[in-house]
């Protein structure tokens, strides 16, 4: 069976209080079809305070999601320790240890990437992309970033907009969240 390729994301954090992340909407089939040209794969958790979204099997990535909701939930909503907590039990885990799967979050103060594999990585810089389109995304959000004064949302949407213009994987239908 073939393989979904599932999206283009960017998170981009300018201050505490400028935090957001978008999403295409194209979920294809193998290299040869477009299955959703619209699907939404950015949302907010945890009383609206944490910044998700995915990229890699969509099943996988909907596996990821939940279980790192629940250990935000355990643990009172540290972003931290619940991407932590989720890595260590990957490991411990055969059935869902190599999930293929992508997760950037964000809260306030941190953003993270955590992968299907049970790695947590915090970037050295405030944004990041995944997914089929993420090199693309990241090169264009990294020089608006740097050398811009647009604020987290515009970032985020002209990065995505640059990547569809040049990953067959990434399309113009962008979902957006902000904190």
């Amino acid at each position: 069976m073939d393989k979904f390729h599932a999206t283009t994301i960017v998170l981009v954090k300018r201050s505490p209080d400028d935090v957001c992340i978008g999403g295409d909407g194209q979920v294809t089939m193998g290299e040869h079809y477009i299955m959703k040209s619209n699907a939404k794969k950015v949302r907010k958790i945890y009383k609206n305070s944490v910044l998700v979204g995915f990229a890699g099997s969509v099943s996988d990535a909907f596996t990821l999601t939940d279980k790192f909701e629940k250990k935000l939930e355990e643990h009172a909503g540290n972003l931290k320790r619940a991407a932590v907590a989720v890595a260590q039990s990957w490991r411990s885990d055969v059935a869902v240890r190599n999930l293929q799967a992508l997760m950037v979050a964000a809260d306030r103060d941190n953003l993270l990437v955590i992968s299907g594999t049970g790695e947590v990585i915090e970037p050295d810089e405030n944004f990041v992309a995944i997914g089929s389109g993420g090199n693309f995304a990241h090169a264009a959000a990294h020089a608006l970033y740097r050398h811009t004064d647009m604020d987290a949302e515009q970032i985020v949407r002209e990065s995505l907009k640059i990547a569809s213009e040049i990953c067959v994987f990434t399309n113009e239908h962008i979902s957006v969240e902000k904190l």
